[in-house]
């Protein structure tokens, strides 16, 4: 229960309309210095100085100094899933959404293509991947967990990937993820994991230094479409 006594101070560091705005502002995982963060946010330098400092006391960023300038990004994958999850939960919750709010259409195509989410893939692929899953019958179930069925099984024993796992720990062995910038899910939890891995062993993924997004290579694009079986792009 003391864990929870932290719940107030992180909601007060996004309470403040300027903080939130500099945390989205370095969602997609980029390194930016303290002026463009300010700029961004609409603050004078010194205001933006005493932001970005509660920011990095409260361990949602990091900084380090290049020269006579200081540079921030988001502190990890889970400060950048806890961000993301607020602001998609916000948009849940908003009556009437448009269904591209401006926080997305701001958004690097990179970015809403394909990223990573904490140790899973996120963006428009890793929905498509999990509703090709959900379709072909290699995952059932309701809410958000899912099992394998024996179809699935086999299949995923193909890629290397043992379905047991995850069954000897507390983690959801796949649980869906509403993903942020397609307001539909995608899949986490350890098939979530694994799949990664995997993209990113056999080269169908590359990634982005100091960057959340990540590069489906054109022998990915093809394997993933297959083997997969997502729809090939009309």
């Amino acid at each position: 229960m003391d864990d929870a006594l932290n719940i107030p101070r992180i909601a007060n560091l996004l309470a403040d309309p300027a903080r939130a705005t500099m945390l989205w502002t370095l969602i997609d995982g980029t390194t930016r210095p303290a002026g463009e963060l300010a700029f961004a946010a609409n603050v004078s330098p010194q205001s933006a100085s005493a932001h970005l400092a509660k920011l990095v006391e409260g361990g949602l960023l990091l900084s380090e100094a290049q020269g006579r300038h200081r540079y921030f990004r988001i502190a990890g994958a889970e400060a950048a899933s806890l961000i993301e999850s607020l602001a998609s939960f916000g948009a849940s919750i908003r009556p009437r959404k448009p269904p591209h709010p401006p926080i997305v259409r701001a958004m690097p195509s990179q970015f809403l293509h394909a990223r990573t989410c904490y140790d899973h893939l996120a963006g428009e692929m890793a929905v498509q991947v999990m509703e090709a899953m959900l379709k072909q019958r290699w995952l059932v179930g309701s809410g958000q967990e899912f099992k394998a069925t024996r179809l699935g099984k086999e299949k995923l024993a193909a890629l290397g990937i043992d379905v047991t796992e995850g069954h000897k720990g507390r983690r959801a062995f796949a649980r869906s993820c509403v993903d942020l910038t397609q307001r539909r899910p995608h899949l986490a939890g350890v098939l979530g994991a694994a799949l990664l891995d995997l993209y990113v062993r056999e080269g169908w993924i590359l990634r982005t230094p100091r960057s959340r997004i990540v590069s489906i290579t054109p022998k990915g694009d093809v394997a993933i479409r297959k083997v997969l079986g997502v729809p090939s792009r009309t």
